[in-house]
């Protein structure tokens, strides 16, 4: 979280907004080319991850790349633990760029295939199994970030993290979101890869446990010692 607030503000929001777009337009593209939904994944979450790889090389520099609220809490608490302090201010435009991008990514995507934008999402997503799916999918996207950071490798972060985000669409049974800033957005598109509005506070309360869960092993793992600094890139997801 370097350099001028207006700008990595800037860049939270708009990296956010493509992020949500590309999900919500691959997704909607996807159901209108085939009935068949392996090939409506398989489109949605080459999409994704190739999209979030990019992001994240693209604004890590600016911002870090966060595009994420449990990624940006994250990197507050390792900052914190390290000694460093980054003001709440700092912390709460991050999350408000998030979440006004995700919104304002999914309207577009609405908007871009002719559809009327502003219409809520109806497929529901809230199965016990589903949220366990989600802790687990944001839980690894943690452990990931926070893995690479402590072992000084985070250099690999966009290809690791848009690689994981990609593999987990697939292995996990909510389709891993692990962001909730992007299931809010998602819950403005009644498309393939929406979430109706009451499935939200489950699925955030999910990925917030996954948060959780993520960092506490990755203290198992790796130890206790904070690192020198914050994780530079985001998630998800997605």
């Amino acid at each position: 979280m370097e350099g001028p607030l207006p700008r990595r503000i800037a860049a939270e929001f708009v990296g956010t907004a493509a992020l949500v777009a590309i999900v919500v337009g691959s997704g909607i593209q996807a159901g209108g080319l085939s009935d068949d939904v392996g090939v409506r994944l398989l489109a949605n979450s080459l999409a994704s991850a190739i999209g979030l790889g990019l992001l994240i090389a693209l604004l890590g520099p600016v911002s870090g790349g966060h595009l994420n609220p449990v990624v940006t809490l994250c990197a507050w608490w390792t900052r914190r633990r390290s000694g460093v302090r980054t003001p709440a201010l700092d912390v709460a435009c991050y999350l408000a760029a998030q979440l006004a991008g995700a919104v304002a990514g999914a309207l577009l995507a609405e908007a871009m295939f002719g559809r009327a934008p502003g219409g809520w999402a109806t497929r529901v997503r809230s199965d016990g199994h589903l949220l366990l799916g989600e802790t687990v999918a944001t839980a690894g996207l943690i452990l990931l970030i926070v893995g690479l950071h402590r072992t000084g490798r985070a250099r690999f972060a966009p290809a690791a993290v848009a690689a994981y985000i990609g593999a987990a669409i697939w292995f996990t049974s909510s389709g891993s979101f692990a962001n909730p800033a992007a299931t809010v957005g998602r819950s403005f598109s009644d498309s393939f890869t929406g979430i109706a509005p009451g499935s939200l506070p489950g699925f955030i309360a999910a990925q917030f446990l996954g948060g959780l869960a993520g960092a506490a092993l990755a203290t198992l793992l790796y130890g206790g010692r904070p690192a020198a600094a914050p994780p530079r890139t985001s998630q998800s997801s997605h």
